[in-house]
């Protein structure tokens, strides 16, 4: 049964769309506090968003953006805001498709489908699944999952990337400025938004057993150490 997260301030409009989901045989996950769309999201995990553009404290745009550093799952706007420029910011800001208000239940529930076969069914990709594993430690990028014997370890996107990056450098070191660009492209980010990461990788290495495994080089950047391996 696949999830769906509605992000919609509107009772009625929100209301009849988990009820049309739901009748589909899907399950719905919705938003009350919208200054809090990425914790229900990160919690929840869905399969698919439905977002809103006009919505309380920040836009569609914001939180479309904030829900790609952490998935690729597919984000479909749901707007009454017709112009051209709305839809290409919408997809710029990385969306799937843009649905214009008022609009029929029968197109929505076909474009749903349409995109969750296209990321997880019959369309999908079938390529092997990517992995990078050194001395035992495993991540597979695509369910953004780390293990190392008989224990695994959900991240998000971002903290995958950058173990990533270390993994495939190892034991080399990778600087700060090639984890800036492989984590965030060209958008500009305070590098203390990379700390913010690093220590969450690190955190999520200690809870599989791993500690002191991300070093940090002083004025060169970060490396991966097998602490594990050699005992230190």
């Amino acid at each position: 049964m696949s999830t769906i997260m509605i992000v919609e301030d509107d009772p009625k409009i929100n209301q009849l769309l988990q009820e049309q989901l739901e009748k589909y045989g899907f399950q719905t996950v919705n938003v009350e506090h919208f200054d809090r769309v990425m914790e229900v999201f990160v919690s929840k995990r869905p399969d698919l968003v439905l977002l809103d553009v006009n919505l309380p404290k920040f836009d569609g745009f914001y939180w479309c953006r904030q829900m790609r550093q952490e998935s690729n799952c597919p984000i479909l706007f749901i707007s009454a805001r017709e112009s051209k420029m709305d839809q290409v910011m919408a997809l710029e800001n990385g969306a799937d498709d843009y649905i214009t208000k008022p609009f029929d239940y029968d197109v929505v529930l076909a474009k749903i489908r349409s995109q969750l076969r296209r990321a997880y069914g019959q369309y999908a990709p079938q390529e092997g699944e990517r992995t990078v594993e050194v001395a035992g430690l495993k991540l597979f990028l695509e369910r953004m999952e780390l293990s190392m014997n008989d224990t695994k370890i959900e991240l998000s996107k971002k903290e995958a990337l950058l173990l990533e990056a270390l993994m495939n450098q190892y034991p080399r070191v990778v600087s700060r400025e090639r984890l800036l660009e492989k984590l965030w492209d060209e958008q500009f980010v305070d590098e203390n938004t990379l700390n913010v990461y690093i220590t969450r990788v690190r955190g999520k290495l200690k809870d599989i057993g791993l500690e002191g495994a991300v070093e940090t080089v002083r004025g060169s950047g970060y490396r991966l150490r097998a602490t594990w391996e050699d005992g230190q």
